[in-house]
C-alpha cells in the first residue's frame, strides 16, 4: 500500500516551554528557544575564557579568540574609522553570539545527548528582530547625540540636484527605516531555510515512500535516493556551515555601516 510518513519541516522550529511560569495573564515560561540562547551565551564565554590567559607563546584557544577579536576589529576600523573603536564590542559581541547561536543548530546532538534536539534560536523572526533593534537603536541614539537634528542630513546625500531635492530625502528616510527589517529577515530566512532544506532531505531517508515494502524494494530505495541523498546532505550541512559564519559576518558588516552612516554622516 503506498503511504507518505509525512513529516513537518517545520516542527523543528517549533518553540515548546521547558518550565511553565506565569504572572497573571503573562506566560513567561522558560522555553527552548530561551534555553539555546542561553548554551549559545555560556558557550561564548566559555570561548572567551580562553583568551585571557595572554600567555607570550599563545596556545590554539588564545589564538582562536585573538583572531576572532582582531577580525571584528579590522571590520570596524576599516568601516568607521577611529571614532567606531568604542563600538567594537557592541558588534563583537553581535556577531558572535549569531555566530554560536548559528552553529550550536546543526550540531548533532541526538548522537552525543539521546533525546537531546537542537534548536536554532536565529531561525525565529522574534530573535532576530530583537537584534536588529539593538543595533538600529543604537545608530539611532548614536546618530542623534552626536549630531542632533542635523542627523537628518543623512538623508540628503552630497551632490543631490536642486530639482530633486524633494524627492531624494523621502527615498532615502525610506530606505534607512528599511534597515532593522532586511537585518531581521535576512537572517532569519538564511537559518530558516536551510534547516528546512535538511529536514526534508532526511526524510527521504528515514521515510521510504511506501509502508511494509519487500526488503527487495528498500535495498533498492536506499541505493537509488537514500545514499545520494545522505550524500547530499553531507554536503549541504559543510554549505550550511558556511552560511552560519557568513550570515553572522552580514550582520556586523551591516551593522559597522550603519554606525558609520551615524557617526561621519556619509
Amino acid at each position: 500500500m503506498a503511504a507518505t510518513n509525512n513529516v513537518d519541516p517545520m516542527h523543528q522550529f517549533t518553540v515548546e516551554p521547558l518550565h511553565g511560569l506565569h504572572i497573571g495573564k503573562y506566560d513567561i515560561s522558560f522555553t527552548n528557544s530561551a534555553l539555546w540562547m542561553v548554551i549559545a551565551m555560556a558557550a561564548l564565554a566559555i570561548f572567551m575564557a580562553g583568551g585571557r590567559r595572554k600567555a607570550l607563546i599563545p596556545g590554539r584557544w588564545q589564538m582562536a579568540v585573538e583572531v576572532m577579536t582582531r577580525f571584528v576589529n579590522d571590520m570596524v576600523s576599516t568601516n568607521i574609522g577611529p571614532k567606531g573603536r568604542p563600538f567594537t564590542p557592541l558588534i563583537f559581541t553581535l556577531f558572535m553570539f549569531i555566530l554560536f547561536a548559528n552553529m550550536l543548530g546543526l550540531v548533532p546532538l541526538f548522537g552525543l545527548l539521546p533525546g537531546a534536539e537542537p534548536f536554532t534560536s536565529t531561525s525565529h523572526v522574534t530573535v532576530t528582530a530583537t537584534l536588529a533593534a539593538i543595533a538600529f537603536g543604537t545608530v539611532l541614539v548614536v546618530g542623534f547625540t552626536r549630531h542632533g537634528l542635523g542627523f537628518f542630513k543623512l538623508f540628503v546625500p552630497h551632490g543631490t540636484p536642486m530639482a530633486l531635492i524633494w524627492l531624494i530625502p523621502g527615498i532615502e528616510a525610506f530606505s534607512f527605516v528599511l534597515r532593522p527589517f532586511s537585518l531581521a529577515l535576512r537572517l532569519f530566512v538564511a537559518m530558516t531555510a536551510g534547516h528546512v532544506l535538511l529536514e526534508v532531505l532526511a526524510n527521504f531517508i528515514v521515510n521510504p515512500p511506501v509502508q511494509s515494502a519487500s526488503p527487495a524494494f528498500l535495498a533498492g530505495y536506499y541505493t537509488l535516493v537514500g545514499i545520494p541523498t545522505f550524500l547530499l546532505m553531507i554536503g549541504i550541512s559543510a554549505l550550511e556551515f558556511l552560511v552560519c559564519a557568513i550570515q553572522a559576518y552580514v550582520f556586523a558588516l551591516l551593522t559597522s555601516l550603519y554606525l558609520n552612516d551615524a557617526i561621519n554622516l556619509h
